[in-house]
């Protein structure tokens, strides 16, 4: 709880997982012996204002969240719902869950596992200023927008451009209210801030780490086992 706002943070791992090119879900894939979500998990568990926990899973792997959950043992309420077809669906589901009492929403991606429990807790701190917050990296390469066949329609400057990651914060009105109008206009944001921005809200960029990793490929998978012997994880 943090200034007595109730907090909630969704962890979304109901992902294809399809460019890792696995048959295990990538939130299930292990780093150090321990699977990825468990790392994540851990780290929102030790959160100082997260008060309850709603993770988001495929109804197949219940048994693997099952097992980690079994390891893990949570000292935070926690849930589990279903995901759908598309993330924002799944976050959708989500939030029609989310306890009465919550003020404070976070959205994070489950194959994170490499967050800072203290960038989490400022994050939370800090989302009363504009409502709605995310944490970010500058990016370091060159961006090059094409529209089709590969070729270059306009360069961004590299300066004004930032690489978004998790965990995302909104005061719950402000979320629930952007999701429950654009949900049904079909609205495909690639990140939950989208929406916000889409229903006309102010969006706080927070720096990130860009050891902040998600885990999408198997190249994303060599990395972490790098970051997580050289990290207090």
């Amino acid at each position: 709880m943090y200034l007595d706002n109730y907090v909630t943070a969704i962890i979304a791992a109901a992902g294809m997982g399809t460019r890792m090119k696995r048959k295990l879900n990538k939130q299930f894939l292990t780093i150090d012996n321990t699977p990825v979500l468990e790392h994540t998990l851990r780290k929102f568990d030790k959160s100082k204002y997260v008060d309850y926990i709603i993770v988001i899973i495929k109804e197949t792997d219940i048994s693997y969240l099952g097992e980690v959950l079994s390891k893990l043992k949570l000292n935070k309420k926690f849930k589990i719902v279903y995901g759908g077809p598309t993330r924002p669906d799944s976050i959708f589901n989500a939030l029609k869950n989310l306890p009465e009492e919550t003020e404070i929403v976070l959205t994070h991606d489950g194959a994170r596992p490499f967050i800072d429990t203290e960038l989490i807790d400022l994050s939370i701190e800090k989302v009363n200023e504009t409502g709605s917050l995310v944490v970010g990296v500058p990016v370091k390469d060159t961006i090059k927008v094409s529209k089709s066949n590969m070729n270059v329609d306009f360069t961004p400057v590299r300066s004004e451009l930032f690489q978004i990651q998790t965990p995302q914060v909104f005061l719950k009105d402000i979320i629930v209210s952007a999701y429950n109008r654009l949900m049904e206009e079909d609205f495909t944001g690639t990140d939950d801030a989208s929406f916000v921005e889409k229903n006309g809200g102010k969006v706080k960029i927070l720096m990130g780490s860009y050891k902040n990793i998600k885990i999408t490929t198997p190249e994303d998978l060599l990395i972490a086992e790098v970051l997580i012997n050289s990290t207090d994880i």
